[in-house]
Order: C-alpha cells, then sequence, then structure tokens
C-alpha cells in the first residue's frame, strides 16, 4: 500500500470529531447570546409615582406606655439649718398613760411627743398657732400625704386675701414634705418651707415641723392614731425631762402681722 493511501485511512476518522466540536461550539454561542439578549433574572425597574414619592416613611413602632400606677419620682428632702438644741429630735422621759403611737402636743412650750411606752417619748420642735390661733383638744389623724397640695381655706383667704388659691406640693410649698389631718379639721401636723419658724407662735392653728423631722413623724404614726393638744399651760419640767440636758426656752416675741415676712401661710 502506498504512503499516500496509509495518510487517507488516518485521517479519515478525524473529520467527523471536528465537525462535532464545531457543532457544539456554535451551539453555546448561540445559547449565551440568547441569555444576554434576554436576562432571565433581571426585573425592569418601576419608576415610583408622585404619589409614593410623597409619602412620609412609616412611623416607628409605639413603645408600651407606662402603667399607670408607676410611681412618681421622689423629691428629696433637703436638710435644714440646724434648730436650737432644745428642739433637736430626740427620746425623752415621758410619764403618760396613753398607748403607743399617740400624738401629744405641747402648744405652750412647742413640743410635740410621739409615745413609745409609759416613759418615754420622742419629742420634735414645733411651730404652733399665733396669738388668737391655738386651740387644744381631742382629734385624729384621718390621712397622710406625702408632698401635698396646699388650699387655704376660705377664711384664711378672707384674712389673707394675697394668698394663692391652690398650690402643688413639692419644696417650695408652704406645708413641706408631709402632712397629716387631723379629723375633718382643717388643722393639720405638716412640714414647712421655713424651718426658722420652729419653735414659734406664726401659724393659724396648724402644728408644723421641719420636713426632716416630719419625714420621721410621718413613718411612725398610723392612721387612725389619736392627737391630743394640750391647752396652754406652764411648764411641768417633771413629766417630760429630757435624756440630754437642754436650755430653758427663750422668751417669745410675736412678729408684726404688718410684716409681708411674718404672713402666717398655714
Amino acid at each position: 500500500m502506498s504512503k499516500r493511501a496509509k495518510r487517507g485511512k488516518t485521517e479519515t476518522p478525524v473529520l467527523p470529531v471536528a465537525g462535532k466540536v464545531a457543532v457544539v461550539a456554535i451551539a453555546v454561542a448561540a445559547l449565551g447570546y440568547g441569555l444576554l439578549s434576554h436576562p432571565a433574572s433581571v426585573q425592569p425597574v418601576r419608576k415610583p409615582s408622585p404619589r409614593q414619592v410623597l409619602l412620609p416613611p412609616p412611623p416607628p413602632p409605639a413603645r408600651a406606655s407606662a402603667p399607670a400606677s408607676a410611681a412618681a419620682p421622689q423629691v428629696e428632702i433637703q436638710k435644714t439649718a440646724d434648730v436650737p438644741g432644745r428642739l433637736v429630735r430626740q427620746v425623752v422621759d415621758y410619764v403618760s398613760h396613753e398607748a403607743p403611737g399617740t400624738v401629744v402636743i405641747d402648744t405652750g412650750n412647742t413640743f410635740l411627743y410621739l409615745v413609745l411606752n409609759p416613759r418615754q417619748a420622742m419629742r420634735y420642735g414645733i411651730g404652733v398657732g399665733r396669738e388668737g390661733f391655738t386651740w387644744s383638744g381631742e382629734q385624729a389623724v384621718a390621712r397622710k400625704t406625702e408632698w401635698p397640695d396646699w388650699r387655704p381655706p376660705t377664711d384664711m383667704l378672707s384674712r389673707q386675701p394675697y394668698l394663692p388659691r391652690f398650690m402643688a406640693g413639692g419644696p417650695g410649698n408652704p406645708l413641706g414634705a408631709r402632712a397629716m389631718y387631723l379629723g375633718e379639721t382643717e388643722y393639720r401636723i405638716h412640714g414647712t418651707n421655713k424651718p426658722d419658724t420652729i419653735g414659734k407662735r406664726v401659724s393659724s392653728g396648724c402644728i408644723r415641723l421641719t420636713n426632716e423631722d416630719v419625714a420621721d413623724l410621718y413613718e411612725r404614726v398610723k392612721i387612725g392614731a389619736k392627737v391630743i393638744v394640750l391647752p396652754v399651760t406652764l411648764p411641768n419640767p417633771a413629766t417630760h425631762r429630757p435624756l440630754q440636758g437642754a436650755p430653758a426656752d427663750a422668751a417669745f416675741r410675736l412678729p408684726d402681722p404688718a410684716s409681708p415676712s411674718n404672713r402666717p401661710s398655714t
């Protein structure tokens, strides 16, 4: 067999393979063109309408409101200036047949006693009613209030028309940090924003303590506790001798009613 014949037999099977490769290449090219011309995963972009553009963004989700029973923030009771030694709160010897928890107000000596047991009491310095506004008798603690609002009674407004008709509770309120209301009367045991009036007779009949002392008394006194207001009498040292010595009471000088700084507020 000649060389030419042998070469023909050798090259003959290569032609069909090349044809197949060409066909596959053409098919792949056609498929790629189709994908580029019509991408299946690309969506047309829609322009927002004018109404959609003007709409505001949605509001943030509403937060859960605080429960109605949440306690109001507490107002800090500021420490008052030191009161005279005899008016400092202290436990004293006090002979009494009243039940523990009874409040005894000694108007004449400007003291309030909280009976602890038959022989002792907690003694507080107080401010009392000015001349003509003192009173005596028995009452009971009807209710207690922290940082009370103040509404001057009608008879007080008639005497002092410059007073506000209402004042919300707070450090500037003349009733101070706490108030204990006596029976159905308009009298109260309360704090004061004028601690320099403790030991004096300046009120319209209410009993006032420093805010620190009235807060202490407030925690000790229960609703319904008996309150005894003694008539003004000469002091009797044998019945209320302090555990620690205290100077004798100085003479009182009544304030000038015409002076605005001395006008009583409670």
